[in-house]
């Protein structure tokens, strides 16, 4: 029987499917508890309504993974039930189908002005706007699907320091050997690793902004040009 102070917990993923509590012991849900994995927040919402349940979760640098919850059967079986029910109505899909098309164009809107403050960004010379627009391109069909967890998606920053940042974050994936570098495991190393690499960044932006003649081995040019650039995250 699981006790009232226990009915909700954040409990971290362990070895061997283990699950550890909020002091790292082992723990484990009642026997008529099942999981219920992320993914479908209408559900998850009506399970932890109902105020007994385990939230898996953990960290991966500063962002905080959500896994699923463990809750009792009945109640998982319950909500998913409800759930189905409401969204094979007619006036649920309705409804469904005009907020995908509002999502799709918010979407859209954002994508065209991402790209327009990356070129902004760019500020590349006349001699060279047709590199910076098609780089641009790249740039925002990377970094503005949503979901995509890049620096475009943010909120918190200005949308001009998000397409800086976006910038200088593909051309270090793009235009650098940072994918392959052996970085020592030491507090703040690859900060400065980053931090230099975005330096030389910048400085291989200033040639194209400047007009300066561009070396036949350039790593932009080679970038932009590609057919298929490496995919990355960040």
């Amino acid at each position: 029987m699981i006790r009232k102070e226990e009915q909700i917990q954040l409990v971290t993923p362990g070895k061997n499917g283990q699950l550890l509590n909020e002091y790292g012991m082992p723990v484990k849900p009642p026997s008529d508890w099942r999981f219920l994995p992320a993914g479908d927040a209408g559900v998850t919402r009506k399970v932890t309504a109902q105020g007994k349940y385990w939230r898996v979760q953990y960290k991966k640098g500063r962002k905080t993974i959500s896994k699923g919850v463990w809750a009792p059967a009945d109640t998982i079986n319950q909500a998913q039930s409800e759930v189905k029910a409401v969204r094979e109505t007619d006036s649920y899909r309705t409804k469904r189908a005009a907020e995908l098309k509002r999502r799709e164009k918010k979407q859209e809107l954002y994508q065209g002005e991402f790209f327009q403050a990356v070129e902004e960004y760019l500020n590349f010379h006349p001699d060279f706007k047709a590199v910076g627009h098609k780089m641009a391109q790249a740039i925002t069909v990377h970094a503005t699907p949503v979901g995509s967890g890049t620096v475009a998606r943010t909120q918190l920053i200005p949308l001009e320091e998000r397409a800086a940042k976006a910038v200088i974050a593909w051309m270090r994936h793009q235009t650098t050997a940072y994918d392959n570098m052996k970085i020592a495991r030491i507090k703040g190393e690859r900060r400065a690793v980053r931090r230099e690499l975005a330096q030389r960044s910048v400085q291989l932006l200033n040639n194209y902004r400047k007009g300066l003649p561009i070396a036949g081995n350039c790593p932009l040019w080679r970038a932009v040009h590609s057919d298929n650039p490496s995919e990355h995250r960040d």
